[in-house]
C-alpha cells in the first residue's frame, strides 16, 4: 500500500483546511486509517483515526470538536477536515494505515504499530 497525503498549506488562526490521503493498492477497507502530526522539535503524535468500515473514530483531546476524520473506501481516500485552526496545530501531518488483523483499539494510538505511512503534508497556522 502506498499513501500520498496532500492538502496542507498556510492558513490564519480560525481558518480551515481539508487534508486528503490517497491509497494505492487493493483492500483499502482492510486498513484502519489515521492521521498523525509532528511539530518541529517534537515527537510524532496521534491526531485521529477511523476504522476500516468507518464505523469507529477516535480523536486526540486537543482536536475534538474541531477536526473530523472520514473515509471513502470507493475512492481509497481518507480525509481530515480541520476547522478552527490554532497556531499549535502547525505541524507536518502524516496519514498511516494499520492492518485490520492487528488489535485496533489497542494499537491505533502508537505510531510504531502502523504498517504504511504517507510522505506528510505541512500545515502552518499563522497567528
Amino acid at each position: 500500500v502506498q499513501l500520498q497525503a496532500f492538502g496542507g498549506g498556510l492558513v490564519q488562526t480560525g481558518g480551515y483546511l481539508t487534508l486528503s490521503c490517497a491509497a494505492s493498492g487493493r483492500a483499502f477497507s482492510g486498513y484502519a486509517m489515521s492521521w498523525f502530526r509532528q511539530a518541529p522539535g517534537k515527537e510524532r503524535e496521534f491526531v485521529a483515526t477511523i476504522s476500516g468500515n468507518g464505523d469507529s473514530t477516535y480523536y486526540e483531546d486537543s482536536v475534538k470538536g474541531r477536526f473530523t476524520i472520514s473515509r471513502d473506501n470507493a475512492k481509497n481516500t481518507v480525509y481530515l477536515q480541520m476547522n478552527s485552526l490554532k497556531p499549535e496545530d502547525t505541524a507536518v501531518y502524516y496519514c498511516a494505515a494499520l492492518r485490520r488483523d492487528k488489535d485496533y483499539s489497542g494499537n491505533y494510538y502508537y505510531p510504531d504499530k502502523y504498517d504504511y505511512w504517507g510522505q506528510g503534508t505541512l500545515v502552518t497556522v499563522s497567528s
